[in-house]
């Protein structure tokens, strides 16, 4: 079994080491974080609980990891970069724009196949989609997008991509993606699993074996030079407690380790 389906088990002191979370000696702050779409939900019950025991304030700008590492390129003011792609952040720590010793890769997630839950098309595994079933294939942009780079490496790897191609609608975000077939604006998509998971209006025909799909991290890390540094690190501190790790995996989210 694939390191990145194992259970939620004890991160390292590396992603520990360079804060703690001690709100009785620290004083509330706004802190904010540019976090991947596919987080939001998982995001934002993490934050209801730590909000009120911190006294911080979580203030989210969500998008594709693409979107958000360009924007912290430019200079945005984010104290938090969560994505899920390592190569974003990879990036960005290239450009100087990330404090390395924060960095650890924290989440997993895997890719699943969808089609619309009241009228989709009848389908049941992803040669499927070359067939004449679907017409309009749903994925985030396979060229920047994280989701959409996922979905085209194993499409790729299963010998399907060239098959599929010219069905493809590219959204701006895997949550676009996941809107689409949702209103039968596309016949099938592929997107996170913890993304089909929260909608009603879709239904996971096909998960992605871990040994088949391309490895999905979730790495975050502290931004250089943020308005909020020492409520940021409280902040990534708490993401690697059990009580936020127990709230990431109700949402279906794997541990990276």
């Amino acid at each position: 079994m694939r390191a990145a389906m194992r259970p939620f088990v004890r991160l390292g002191w590396a992603c520990l080491a360079a804060s703690f979370f001690c709100p009785a000696t620290t004083r509330a702050e706004a802190v904010t974080v540019f976090a991947a779409a596919s987080l939001t939900e998982a995001l934002a019950a993490v934050v209801k609980v730590y909000e009120p025991a911190s006294g911080d304030r979580i203030l989210f700008n969500l998008g594709a990891s693409s979107t958000l590492a360009r924007q912290i390129a430019a200079g945005a003011p984010a104290d938090v970069f969560f994505s899920a792609d390592a190569a974003k952040m990879d990036e960005l720590t290239r450009a100087g724009c990330i404090v390395p010793p924060t960095r650890c890769n924290l989440l997993s997630n895997a890719l699943v196949l969808i089609v619309n839950a009241h009228e989709g098309a009848v389908i049941f595994k992803p040669r499927d989609l070359a067939g004449p079933a679907v017409r309009r294939l749903a994925l985030a942009e396979t060229s920047t997008v994280p989701a959409g780079i996922y979905a085209r490496e194993f499409l790729t790897q299963a010998g399907l991509w060239e098959g599929v191609a010219a069905k493809v609608v590219a959204t701006g975000n895997v949550r676009a993606a996941l809107a689409a077939v949702a209103a039968g604006d596309a016949d099938a998509g592929i997107v996170y699993k913890t993304d089909a998971l929260i909608s009603k209006d879709v239904r996971i025909v096909h998960e992605v074996p871990a040994a088949e799909g391309p490895r999905i991290l979730y790495p975050v890390a502290l931004v250089k030079d943020g308005p909020a540094p020492e409520a940021a690190r409280r902040f990534v501190a708490h993401l690697a407690t059990p009580e936020a790790r127990a709230v990431f995996a109700r949402f279906g989210f794997l541990s990276a380790e």
